[in-house]
């Protein structure tokens, strides 16, 4: 019997199709309120630390050099007061079998995927991730299909996306591209349906606890160079999987005095799911675009609730300029001598400027690179720029205006990390839960729930809910 495949019909069954397509019953966490077991999800959906590792070494994924990158040190000295000036060190994800850190989540999705008996993955993403589910795909001889959100009304592509599905073809996978709209769930959903696939998320306990291995090797391979744990972890932040399963890896290792930073590239004024803006941006990942939604509200993702919760995690989260990015891509390829794509160089650039607030004798890691093609070089993002009217020049960074122009700097000092307020995310992020629940009273399993969401305490959290009007019950039923 033929099933109903209209808009409407097809998003009333999306719970149903994600039950089979992932294989994991999210009612079971649930508690019927704002929370629910977090933790427990990730232990009975996940694999042990030791498995994943297993799982990873069987198809060459991870043991990635971690690298001191002397040359931008010493640059970062050179600017920085007296005395400052943090060592910098870069975490060589580019030599995974994929060119980048998903191979990670990717090894854990697809080895999940063929040990429960489904004959394909499919992976909705115009990034990194689809090549790296479809390279393991290719290893475990299952079938792939990625679904890219790829061009504007006028059909035009970005060059680094279309550079993404040169890759993720080269692999085996067949890529189905879409323009920009919400016909890109749709569609993976009917897709998910008609094939019976494994739903490769970026989002499910499989994908997230696949990034731990990252914190946890990270941690290793400091100590054992430097014989301590690294000051500060720099993540480039943009769903939220990269933080969360890097910090969640730096916990298990034991680096309780190491800070975790988000960093992303500001595009602030650009909205993602806007034709007219599609390609009037630089970058297709790590920017403020995905980082701050995901932040808010993680479970806006393609599963029911999401794995990758970066507010759980994050100590600190800046921002830096396109213009900086592509500088510091520069720098890294002509004074290190390695050329990496532009979602490892964001937070590379916000690592340079970090290191010079802080002590020679501290250290900073910057925890992945990924490789670069011919669509993610600058200089075919530049010339893309231009051909949409926007203005390239050097000058001040801080007066880019997404959209408008990249500003490279005009000396390497004007590179800054600019704080976003991570209480202002959290707060956004208690209003999103309050208004998904439609909740006037909550009890205090949810007031802790949103304590450990946030990375907060009691005082801010409940601060921020007598402010929404929002009564928190003792456990007697009464009002606190």
């Amino acid at each position: 019997m033929m099933r109903d495949k209209s808009y409407a019909a097809v998003m009333g069954r999306k719970n149903e199709i994600m039950k089979k397509a992932v294989g994991i019953d999210y009612s079971v966490f649930e508690s019927g309120g704002i929370s629910f077991d977090y933790e427990r999800m990730m232990a009975d959906a996940g694999y042990t630390l030791e498995e994943i590792q297993r799982i990873q070494a069987e198809v060459h994924v991870g043991n990635t050099p971690l690298i001191e990158l002397k040359n931008l040190t010493a640059l970062a000295r050179k600017l920085a007061p007296e005395g400052k000036g943090a060592r910098i060190f870069i975490k060589d994800e580019a030599c995974n079998p994929s060119g980048s850190f998903k191979a990670r989540r990717a090894a854990t999705a697809v080895y999940h995927a063929k040990k429960n008996g489904y004959k394909g993955v499919i992976a909705a993403t115009s990034g990194n991730y689809g090549a790296a589910v479809a390279s393991q795909a290719a290893m475990q001889g299952l079938k792939c299909i990625v679904v890219q959100e790829c061009y504007d009304s006028k059909m035009t592509g970005q060059p680094e996306i279309l550079e993404k599905q040169r890759a993720c073809e080269a692999l085996g996978a067949e890529v189905v591209q879409l323009s920009v709209g919400p016909e890109l769930f749709y569609t993976f959903l009917c897709l998910l349906e008609e094939t019976g696939y494994f739903n490769a998320s970026l989002y499910t306990p499989f994908g997230i606890s696949g990034v731990e291995t990252l914190g946890y090797e990270l941690i290793a391979q400091f100590r054992e160079k430097t014989g301590k744990d690294p000051d500060k972890v720099i993540v480039t932040h943009a769903g939220g999987g990269n933080v969360t399963g890097t910090a969640r890896g730096i916990i298990k290792a034991n680096a309780k005095n190491t800070e975790v930073i988000g960093a992303s590239v500001d595009l602030s004024g650009l909205h993602m799911a806007s034709d007219t803006d599609f390609n009037r941006k630089s970058f297709t990942t790590g920017h403020t675009g995905f980082g701050i939604p995901f932040a808010t509200w993680p479970d806006r993702a393609d599963v029911p609730r999401n794995a990758a919760r970066p507010l759980r995690y994050m100590d600190r989260y800046v921002l830096v300029k396109q213009g900086e990015v592509f500088y510091i891509t520069e720098s890294l390829a002509v004074l290190e001598g390695l050329e990496r794509g532009p979602a490892g160089n964001t937070s590379l650039t916000a690592a340079f400027a970090l290191a010079q607030e802080m002590d020679e004798t501290e250290t900073i890691v910057v925890q992945e690179t990924e490789y670069t093609g011919a669509g993610k070089h600058p200089l075919p993002q530049l010339s893309f720029a231009r051909a949409n009217n926007i203005e390239i020049k050097f000058g001040d960074p801080d007066e880019e205006i997404p959209g408008k122009n990249i500003i490279l700097p005009r000396h390497p000092s004007m590179i800054k990390a600019r704080d976003f307020d991570l209480n202002k995310a959290r707060t956004s992020y208690i209003k999103n839960c309050v208004n998904a629940c439609n909740a006037t009273k909550i009890n205090q399993e949810d007031l802790r729930f949103l304590i450990e969401d946030t990375k907060s305490n009691e005082d801010f959290v409940s601060q921020v809910l007598k402010e929404l009007n929002i009564e928190v019950l003792r456990k007697t039923g009464g009002k606190t």
